[in-house]
């Protein structure tokens, strides 16, 4: 292919940049950045990148909190043709050793109180706040003159978020962000007129990709929060500097549960986007009845693709709110048995998928690429149903699904049912082994008030079939959920399992 001709990520930028060079494009605290600022930042920092014994192709790890070096550090990898691979900040120990042991990072560009955490012998960068960071390094550097990458070169291994299993390294091409990037814009309405806010955090697949860099191809002025702070987007909306959202379930419901919701101005909201794990139905009609006019989409997706694989926009949530939509606008995805053939609409399979979006296998792990592109086809381990307009319902992840007396329970259902309860904040649903159930259907909750286990119990059972109601009801002050608001159920079920499994050798 001659260079030029393909599209990569940093040309997303660039593109911009000449269309707007004097429109704000990213402001981080107190700094701002025009597109042509922002532009030649990125281009600076992918020569001092390449002048640090760098190749085409390496692996450079991203440690850090959100921040506008965190961006500048990632758009300035895929311009030098280097590999981004960017790293949950939270990570420590050996969780944090094997990422970067496993993508085999030949440098790690970290956030100072974060880089002692990193293991012995690493290459570090700092990425703020330091004499020598890459900010602090721009000035003196010039602009990048090197080649181009190429459309289909690896930009980035963004790794799976180890709920089930260790994390494994989605290869994503240009090609394929760029396309999940038109996905986004087309699905989701984004328009340079937008006011976006990004507080989750930047190393993860959603924010970055469906988000930030989408709204950087349209030219809008975007916002960077270290963190989901309501206090901060509750005034960033009343000041008028914001009016698009991207949170998980979990931030939304805590939005909801501020005692200040019902009284700030919230009226200049006008986009709200959740996805990252499932929503409790519950929880969006309590959000739709308090801002009426707030259009809501559902984003759902994973890693593998980008991530923006399916969204069911404002229009069409009335009768489906536990849908999560159809696919976007290069994503082909077919509902299959566990031998491949397709199911009937209105039955539970596995959605697999095909698409330009998709990733080009996991960073080497050759037996786990395998499993996962059969027929041509992406093995999801989503158990989904579609209906006969298209509409995909997620049911439950395949690994979830509990097995009750031979029964299969899926847990999302379960939850919704315990959402209706005034008393009940935060609710997980999980299988713990049972000499007689197999599985006992098991709900984790976070309390608003008061409300006991018999309640809940009773509560379950008005709403559920028999086999499907808690056996157990466990309260918790909080659950345990990854940087991007995912609920980790494999925790619960490990630490439950053994707590049980304490009690009974006890008893």
């Amino acid at each position: 292919m001659t260079p030029g001709h393909g599209s990569t990520v940093d040309g997303v930028l660039r593109r911009s940049a000449r269309r707007t060079p004097a429109r704000v494009a990213v402001t981080y605290r107190d700094r701002s950045w025009t597109y042509a600022e922002l532009d030649e930042a990125v281009s600076r920092a992918a020569q001092l990148l390449r002048s640090s014994d760098l190749a085409p192709g390496d692996r450079v790890g991203a440690y850090g909190h959100n921040s506008d070096a965190y961006l500048i550090g990632f758009l300035a990898c895929a311009r030098a043709g280097l590999v981004h691979v960017p790293v949950n900040q939270n990570l420590t120990g050996e969780d944090l050793a094997y990422l970067v042991r496993q993508s085999g990072s030949s440098l790690v560009l970290a956030d100072p109180e974060l880089a002692g955490r990193l293991p012995d012998g690493v290459r570090v960068l700092p990425l703020r706040d330091a004499d020598d960071s890459l900010l602090a390094r721009l000035a003196s550097t010039p602009p990048y003159d090197g080649p181009e990458p190429r459309t289909e070169d690896l930009v980035q291994l963004l790794y799976t978020s180890g709920t089930t299993a260790l994390p494994k390294g989605a290869m994503m091409t240009h090609r394929a962000l760029v396309h999940e990037y038109l996905s986004a814009i087309t699905a989701l309405d984004l328009s340079a007129g937008d006011l976006p806010v990004h507080a989750l955090p930047l190393y993860h697949s959603a924010q970055m990709h469906v988000f930030l860099l989408p709204y950087l191809a349209v030219g809008a002025s975007n916002t960077i929060l270290d963190s989901p702070d309501a206090g901060q987007l509750f005034d960033l909306v009343e000041a008028g500097r914001a009016d698009s959202l991207f949170a998980p379930p979990t931030v939304w419901i805590g939005l909801a549960n501020r005692p200040d919701f019902e009284s700030r101005d919230l009226g200049g909201l006008r986009k709200a986007y959740y996805g990252a794990s499932i929503m409790p139905v519950p929880v969006l009609e309590r959000l739709r009845a308090r801002l009426p006019k707030l259009a809501f989409y559902n984003c759902f997706g994973q890693s593998e693709i980008g991530p923006l694989a399916m969204v069911l926009g404002p229009h069409e949530h009335k009768g489906r709110l536990d849908s999560c939509g159809r696919p976007v606008l290069f994503v082909d995805a077919r509902v299959v048995d566990e031998n491949g053939e397709d199911v009937p609409d209105g039955t539970s399979g596995e959605v697999v998928y095909r698409s330009p979006q998709l990733c080009e296998g996991y960073w080497d792990k050759p037996e786990e690429t395998a499993a996962a592109f059969r027929d041509g086809w992406f093995r999801s381990g989503d158990l989904v149903v579609r209906d006969a307009h298209g509409y995909f319902t997620v049911v439950d992840r395949v690994k979830d699904v509990i097995n009750s007396g031979g029964v299969l329970v899926a847990s999302r259902q379960v939850e919704d049912a315990l959402y209706t309860h005034p008393e009940v904040a935060e609710a997980a649903v999980v299988g713990l082994p049972d000499e007689r159930w197999i599985e006992a259907v098991t709900a984790v909750v976070v309390r608003r008030g008061e409300v006991t286990e018999a309640e809940l119990l009773a509560h379950a059972r008005e709403k559920l079939a028999h086999f499907k109601a808690p056996k157990r009801v466990l309260f918790v002050d909080e659950l345990p959920r990854n940087a991007s608001g995912k609920i980790l159920k494999r925790e619960l079920r490990d630490r439950l399992g053994e707590e049980s499994s304490e009690g009974a050798s006890g008893a």
